[in-house]
Parts: C-alpha cells; structure tokens; sequence
C-alpha cells in the first residue's frame, strides 16, 4: 500500500472538517465531492453561492448530500471571527476585522483558528504568499518557529533498491535566501512534518555543495551556523551536516567522504537546501528525470495545519494533499 492510500485508510470515518476556501474554482468542487463520498473529510467549500454554483455546474457535480458550503461575507459567525482576529491582532478595529475576515483565504484560516475545521487548504487561485499571511495571522505559528516554509512529499520509485521511497524536501517553494536562523527554522519545522508524515523519526541533513568542511564559501558557513543553531535548540534531533546530497543519501558514499560518526550521512530521509535555487531545482529535476511523485508544497511551521496547493493542481492532487495534511492529525 503506497502512502496516500495508507492515509486515507487511517482517515476515513474520522470526520475531520477540511476548509476549503476557493469554492469558486471547479477543481476544488470536484476534490470535495470525492472527500464526502469516500468518507474521507466533511468538505467545507467557501465562497458565494454564485461563485460555487457556478463551479459545480463546470465540474458536473451536485452539492447535496454531505458538502457544506458557507459565504464568509454573510456567515453568522462573521462578527464571531471578527471580535477574536481583534484580539489576536493588537491595533485591529472592528471593522477592519469584519473586512480581513470576509476575505475566504482569512475566514478559512479563523475556522481553524477557533476549532471550526481541522485543516484549510488552499492555493489552486492564490499566491502561495496570501495564503502564507493568512496562516500567520490567523492560525499562527508553532512556538520557537518564526519562520513559515514548505516541503515536498517526494516519493522516489526505485531508490537503492527500496521501491517507493519516501523523502521531504525542505525548503522549496517559500523562502528564497533564508539567513542561518531561518534555515534552523525550516529544519526543525521539518523533522516535526516527518515524524506527521513519514511515520518514523526524522534524520535531517543539512545540505551543501561541501560535506563537513571540504569547501568553504558563506553559503557553506551559513549552512553550518544553522547547523549549530538547530542543534542547541532540539539536542535530541538526529540532525547533520553539512553534506553534499550523496553523502546525505548514499551509505557508500557517506563511508568515504564522512570521518566522524554520524546518525544521519547515507540515510537522511529529510534533506534541507540552503536556499530557493537549490531546492526548486532539485524537487523538479528529482521529479521528471527519476519519475519520482511531487505531492505539495505543504506549509510547515503553523500552530495548526493549513496547506498550500500550485496553481496546477489536479483534482487527485488536492484530494492526496488534503488526505496527507489530515494526516498530521492522526
């Protein structure tokens, strides 16, 4: 059994209430109705009825029968959200909460905020950064984490053997050059996303063009402050570096290149990039040339869980990434 069907085995029938906030988008129509008859989430599709109507009748879909949909901008829990953004946001009058809280992207995130979903996914229709600055204003962000970030679920066919082999991929969709102290951040928020995801304890490596001192350049000595950094906060946290991706990857390799014990050199299972170029590039390249499935980007780093989605994404593709976000629940 693969990963995404593993997850929804371990979802279906719990009842988990998923927010849905681009109720006008088609695709999100469709995700949601194969959610309810699977039995795998109580959909909650935002927007106006107008808009989702719309979107039902492209994608040929009834909304009876298990779909809630609700218009943030007549909801009777509007003035409800409102008065808690107001307290959540110092300097926040009345009214301008009513007008943030109306916005779908918002009112998804204070669903989840006040325990009136589980989860908000979104992103099929907006900027990976709107919904960003709705999670943190919203939801908020884990304590010790001041960094939002992403990671792909990358699921590798045939890796040294193992068939279907999963990895997460950290950071490759939000922070472009992200300091020491940012790269703590997304290392950290992504050992926490493993163990949700993967199932087993995290063993993170810090990647570089360089393995542990062979090279030397800022980018390296940025990635062995952060390093440094991650380890003093979370010392228990099998964490390593910095590594080239086969020492990080290979056990071979790692025996001839790395000359101190490590829990982590040759069987990394997440690897963490030391900027945007690196990491986009590689999920991509690890996607079409080694046929490997690129579910995501998932945002990490929130109090509570609430997921990204490309512009591209297919129906499946929502479907996985709400059933794996639930996951994180479990």
């Amino acid at each position: 059994m693969d990963i995404i069907e593993d997850f929804k085995v371990r979802a279906r029938g719990k009842g988990f209430r998923v927010s849905l906030p681009e109720g006008r988008d088609d695709r999100i129509i469709q995700a949601a109705r194969i959610l309810r008859d699977e039995d795998l989430a109580r959909p909650i599709v935002l927007g106006s009825p107008e808009q989702i109507e719309a979107a039902a009748s492209k994608a040929g879909v009834h909304l009876d029968g298990g779909i809630e949909t609700i218009n943030p901008r007549t909801s009777r829990l509007l003035e409800v959200y409102a008065e808690r953004y107001c307290r959540r946001r110092e300097g926040i009058t009345p009214a301008v909460a009513r007008n943030i809280v109306r916005k779908p992207l918002f009112y998804g995130g204070m669903m989840v905020a006040c325990g009136d979903a589980d989860t908000a996914v979104g992103g099929v229709a907006a900027a990976t950064s709107t919904l960003i600055q709705a999670g943190v204003l919203t939801v908020g962000l884990l304590p010790g984490i001041e960094t939002p970030s992403s990671y792909f679920l990358m699921i590798i066919p045939d890796f040294l053997g193992e068939k279907e082999k999963p990895f997460i991929f950290a950071d490759c969709a939000v922070n472009i050059d992200p300091t020491a102290e940012q790269l703590a951040d997304i290392a950290l928020a992504s050992a926490v996303s493993a163990r949700r995801i993967l199932g087993e304890e995290p063993r993170v490596a810090m990647l570089s063009f360089s393995t542990q001192g062979s090279a030397s350049a800022p980018s390296v000595e940025k990635v062995r402050k952060a390093l440094a950094i991650a380890r003093a906060r979370e010392s228990q946290l099998a964490i390593d570096g910095e590594f080239q991706a086969d020492s990080a990857l290979v056990p071979r390799v790692a025996a001839k290149k790395v000359k101190v014990p490590s829990s982590v050199a040759g069987k990394a299972n997440v690897v963490v990039f030391p900027d945007l170029n690196s990491g986009n590039i590689a999920y991509k390249l690890t996607q079409y040339m080694a046929g490997a499935q690129a579910i995501g980007p998932f945002l990490q780093g929130f109090a509570k869980p609430i997921t990204d989605l490309s512009r591209g994404a297919t129906v499946e593709d929502i479907v996985a990434t709400v059933v794996l976000t639930l996951g994180q629940l479990l």
